[in-house]
């Protein structure tokens, strides 16, 4: 069995928190606006990093290291898992079409379905921009499968089920549909002022690359999403 470790998050910024850790994992709720990994400009203010630093427990000669074993997006809030080895790293990611992700967007309008699967090829363009196509020779195969949870006469809340895992796959999907997220200023809407993208990873659910028991991670919906869906 795992050793379940008490976390203690003295090395860790207050907005970061730790929803389980043992000997081979750590799971975590990431705020929105922290990076998951570096960037070339910004190298220190990211999950990767301050998880490192948090597993090293302020020993700069400690070999402890965290290894990402997927991504969400800058301004996308929720839970997020990583690996204390690369072999564990390794055994996550082969069993990641087994790992159920489920999160949960406010978008601009109501969906033309209140429940469907929006399917297309993902491709990506010289400028990172990532768009759909109905060429399967120049994307990669994309599902994503939502169902309406909450409507107001300006927006919609929805459950998102991520079938596979591409960039940026759920807001183009949202973004051809006619309901682009809130806060998206990549796909989204012009002169959206919104302070932040409306994306949040809700769950995950998976298996422990050790055990092989089953576990779910559950995060709260940040109160931003709640203040959107009363105005």
């Amino acid at each position: 069995m795992p050793n379940k470790k008490r976390s203690t998050n003295r090395h860790l910024p207050k907005d970061l928190q730790i929803l389980y850790e043992d000997d081979y994992l750590l799971v975590v709720d990431k705020p929105a606006g922290l990076l998951t990994v570096q960037t070339e400009t910004n190298k220190t203010r990211t999950a990767q990093y301050l998880l490192t630093d948090y597993v090293r427990k302020g020993n700069y000669k400690s070999r402890n290291k965290i290894f990402t074993v997927h991504r969400l997006d800058q301004w996308t809030s929720g839970v997020l898992i990583f690996a204390k080895s690369e072999e564990i790293k390794m055994k996550l990611q082969a069993q990641w079409k087994d790992t159920e992700k489920k999160y949960i967007a406010i978008v601009h309008g109501r969906m033309p379905q209140k429940e469907g699967i929006i399917s297309s090829y993902l491709a990506e363009n010289k400028a990172f921009v990532v768009y759909s196509t109905t060429d399967p020779a120049k994307g990669k195969l994309a599902q994503t499968a939502y169902k309406v949870l909450k409507e107001t006469p300006q927006f919609s809340m929805l459950e998102i089920n991520l079938l596979t895992g591409r960039k940026n796959q759920i807001r183009v999907h949202l973004t051809d549909k006619g309901c682009p997220i809130i806060g998206d200023r990549k796909y989204g809407k012009a002169h959206d002022d919104y302070k932040r993208l409306a994306l949040h990873s809700k769950s995950i659910s998976f298996k422990h690359p050790v055990t092989d028991k089953q576990m779910t991670f559950e995060t709260r919906l940040p109160v931003y999403f709640h203040n959107l869906m009363k105005n």
